[in-house]
């Protein structure tokens, strides 16, 4: 591991909040975390990853109810991490205030927007960290730090006291190295019960269309009596009709392998940028905040973006989670890839990552416009970088995913070991 400093870059602002007992029987005592610059925290100001931003906001008069939840839990606060700016890209560049070091591959991205979060849970600067996932950015930063990553449920975390970027999609979500780890803080945030037990997969699905796209090797991937394949972009293709209206949208499916699956991620973006308008398009105009390179072009398109077919990304929602229900059932597993590949290069060139992130939100739209929990899992290193796959389950079965990775996570150890 290589470090670019003694935090790697990732802290935006460092302080110390305590938990608010000092019993030591809490879930989460004697823990460290760190807390992205999204989330507000009483008596700070919540940057949302630009100076602008900064500059026209008060400090927050309350803390965000995931954050007193940790808290709460027992675990301690040592500072806020840095972002990209507004949450809108999946690269972690910040021009204002530096990209946090990939412990990793400290000449690739860390992946955004939580980016600090990610690389402090990376660094082991800390033992899990806060982020936010819209579009992805809690599975990608995982996957590119080689660390666990979970994007709950849509809406089983409250959002309270976080910036929003779309509220269809927007989700409180969590890093850290460690199963046992994900799973602890996971279930204060999900106020779930401290219940160990597992229930085995009914099926463990393999789209196999989504893996050809990824450069995982095969080998890498545990298949076992349970298993079934699935050609997931002619399933969602037969069963979400409402998606014809984004299939063949301009040449854009040309740079995906999957058009039913370059539909959905139009539906996304598309529904994404209506909601991002509406929360911040006259803070935009007014301002105008000095952004960088890409993040500028996509906040300016949102601030242009029109209300048609709205209603469409709607029922695009409807027909998928409801497509996914019955391929999953209760308790069913699809494994996709996190991304197609490894972490892009820092400062790569904007064009010769279309492709990449046209196929990497091609597999993250499966989630987010669903609203199913997923996890990303990292699988060590692949040509000294890291990659990772992704477990998804049911909406609410958050549990049962995070019971799930952490018991699995040995045998893929002793795997990879192997």
């Amino acid at each position: 591991m290589a470090s670019r400093d003694s935090d790697y870059g990732a802290f935006m602002e460092k302080f110390v909040l305590q938990p608010s007992s000092s019993a030591h029987q809490l879930p989460l005592s004697g823990l460290t975390f760190a807390i992205k610059d999204i989330f507000d925290v009483d008596g700070h100001v919540t940057g949302f990853g630009n100076p602008d931003w900064a500059r026209t906001h008060s400090a927050a008069t309350s803390t965000a109810p995931a954050v007193l939840a940790v808290l709460s839990g027992g675990a301690t606060s040592i500072g806020k991490t840095i972002m990209d700016e507004m949450a809108y890209s999946i690269n972690g560049e910040n021009k204002h205030y530096g990209t946090p070091t990939n412990p990793w591959a400290p000449d690739r991205v860390p992946g955004g927007s939580s980016s600090g979060s990610a690389v402090a849970v990376g660094a082991k600067l800390v033992d899990f960290s806060l982020g936010t996932d819209t579009g992805g950015s809690v599975r990608v930063p995982a996957s590119y730090c080689g660390i666990f990553g979970f994007r709950p449920s849509h809406g089983a975390v409250s959002t309270a006291g976080v910036i929003p970027m779309a509220q269809s999609f927007d989700t409180v979500g969590w890093f850290a190295w460690d199963p046992k780890i994900l799973n602890r803080v996971g279930r204060v945030l999900l106020q779930l019960p401290d219940d160990a037990s597992l229930v085995r997969p009914s099926q463990v699905i393999f789209a196999e269309d989504c893996l050809q796209l990824s450069s995982i090797p095969s080998d890498r991937i545990t298949q076992g009596q349970i298993v079934e394949n699935v050609i997931l972009g002619d399933y969602v293709k037969d069963k979400v009709p409402s998606l014809q209206h984004f299939i063949g949208e301009g040449n854009r499916e040309q740079e995906y392998s999957i058009p039913s699956l370059a539909a959905l991620s139009s539906a996304r973006g598309l529904l994404l940028r209506y909601e991002f308008k509406n929360n911040h398009g006259d803070w935009v105009t007014t301002v105008k905040p000095d952004l960088g390179p890409g993040i500028s072009e996509h906040v300016w398109e949102a601030v242009r973006t029109s209300a048609e077919n709205i209603d469409v990304c709607q029922s695009v929602k409807t027909e998928l989670r409801a497509a996914l229900s019955a391929l999953l059932g209760d308790y069913g597993i699809l494994v996709i890839p996190t991304v197609p590949g490894p972490p892009p290069k820092l400062q790569m060139d904007p064009s010769a990552l279309e492709v990449f992130h046209a196929q990497a939100f091609s597999l993250l739209s499966i989630a987010v416009v669903s609203g199913f929990c997923q996890v990303s899992i990292p699988l060590g290193l692949h040509d000294n970088l890291p990659v990772a796959i992704s477990l998804l389950a049911k909406h609410g079965s958050d549990g049962f995913l995070l019971n799930l990775v952490e018991t699995l996570h040995d045998t893929l150890k002793e795997e990879l070991q192997e």
